[in-house]
């Protein structure tokens, strides 16, 4: 897949998760299909806040729910002065949403919304999209949330697409793109509940 030449719908974005390609808009405001080599992981079985996180979000008095506000939280991870996610973006991932394929998580202080990240459930991969963090620890606090919640519902695969500093410091790590492949058919057979 390249620039796309179709419209992005809710069933477009499932089969390219499938086969492991996420879209995303470029500068030039066109809709771009990546598939990357290196890929970013994190790996489920070995991510765990040290005790310093665990008692700063302690501390925070957060609120953590899922899929409460997956818009509200799209657009919120788009409100930068460079995003890649753009309206027909949002159209599609929430149609996804209501298909029950996309998700959020919602971080919550003394009643506002303050931090969360979104992504895509397909089998038992879940594919990592964005995340934002209007409070100090409000998307660490998403993120461990939604590792826990994934290893309890059974997935054996977290993507992270792509590393940057902020994912590396979360526990990412790069495999090859033929490691991923591998690894999404297997989690692609493993019928995980979000």
């Amino acid at each position: 897949m390249s620039e796309t030449d179709h419209p992005l719908t809710a069933d477009l974005l499932l089969r390219a998760y499938r086969r492991g390609w996420f879209p995303m808009a470029h500068e030039d405001g066109e809709l771009y299909w990546h598939d990357p080599d290196p890929r970013a992981i994190f790996p489920l079985a070995h991510l765990e806040p040290n005790a310093r996180l665990q008692r700063a979000i302690r501390s925070a008095g957060f609120r953590v729910t899922l899929d409460q506000r997956f818009e509200e939280v799209m657009r919120a991870c788009g409100e930068r002065a460079e995003t890649w996610i753009t309206e027909e973006m949002i159209a599609a991932y929430v149609a996804l949403h209501g298909q029950g394929h996309s998700h959020s998580v919602e971080v919550w202080q003394d009643g506002t919304l303050v931090g969360g990240l979104y992504g895509v459930s397909v089998g038992g991969a879940f594919f990592g999209e964005s995340m934002f963090s209007r409070v100090t620890n409000a998307s660490k606090a998403a993120f461990h949330h939604l590792v826990k919640h994934l290893r309890l519902r059974g997935f054996t695969l977290f993507d992270s697409q792509y590393i940057n500093d902020h994912t590396a410091s979360l526990g990412a790590i790069e495999v090859p793109r033929s490691t991923f492949r591998t690894m999404l058919a297997e989690a692609l057979r493993n019928d995980a509940d979000f």
